[in-house]
């Protein structure tokens, strides 16, 4: 199988997983946080639903400058309602799924850079970017289920059973 292929489809196992999780997540807390040293509901909540673009930035930019001289950079969209939540992880799901279908396997073999200031903090082949990707989604959309239950919203199944959704 190709990574292009490969990507796509775990894109599509992933994103309705995602897609309950967010749809969990209750309104009007967006800077409630577990712990003084825990990132905000409404920022890991709103970083969950955006992570797909992820895929379609190392796809089709050849880098990402997080902090560019000058000001400016990467803006997310606006989620600060459910509906706008969903609504971009909706779109930036069918832009990765889009990027994945439009290039090869030897595209996704080139180097991709982040950087901060100008800085380059990584340089990886872009395949190992989306794989990465995955990973850091798996393990954001897991902390936001525990956000869930510790403001008591129902806890949907992601990989298994959950104490709040019984489907497998």
């Amino acid at each position: 199988m190709k990574w292009t292929g490969f990507f796509a489809a775990q894109l599509e196992r992933e994103a309705p997983i995602s897609r309950r999780v967010l749809e969990r997540v209750p309104e009007g807390r967006p800077d409630w946080k577990p712990h003084e040293k825990s990132m905000p509901l409404g920022y890991l909540a709103q970083l969950v639903a955006t992570m797909p673009g992820w895929v379609a930035m190392a796809v089709l930019q050849d880098e990402l400058d997080l902090k560019p001289p000058g000001g400016g950079g990467y803006k997310p969209p606006a989620t600060d309602t459910n509906a706008r939540l969903l609504a971009a992880h909706e779109d930036l799901v069918a832009k990765a799924l889009g990027a994945l279908r439009s290039t090869t396997d030897a595209h996704l073999a080139t180097p991709w850079k982040l950087l901060v200031g100008g800085r380059v903090v990584s340089e990886q082949p872009r395949h190992v970017v989306v794989a990465d990707t995955f990973t850091h989604l798996a393990h954001h959309r897991g902390q936001l289920t525990v956000y869930l239950r510790l403001n008591g919203a129902p806890v949907p199944s992601v990989y298994g059973p959950s104490a709040d959704d019984a489907r497998f």
